[in-house]
């Protein structure tokens, strides 16, 4: 079991509703994560579907970083649709 992978798992309890990270789970590939995520996280019926990612394949965000890549959006023109005009044919948007 040392050299099994570390994945990630996310659950949707209902359709249309995100994904949530619920825990983790050890598995030699995908196809095992998945089953083992399944008895570990869904046993009671709560989810209608499952990701399992390996946790290496993760990027995340440090909070340390929290400034730079959340600043507010208002010096960023390009983010706001106010450089160009809307077709007549649109409407009233």
């Amino acid at each position: 079991m040392s050299d099994w992978t570390l994945f990630e798992v996310f659950v949707r309890s209902k359709h249309g509703l995100n994904h949530k990270h619920v825990g983790s789970v050890h598995a030699a590939d995908a196809a095992m994560a998945l089953e083992n995520a399944r008895e570990l996280y869904t046993r009671r019926n709560e989810g209608v579907s499952l990701w399992v990612v390996p946790s290496a394949a993760i990027t995340a965000s440090a909070p340390d970083e929290k400034e730079p890549l959340f600043d507010p959006s208002n010096d960023k023109i390009y983010r706001h649709a106010s450089f160009y005009e809307l077709p007549a044919e649109v409407g009233h948007m």
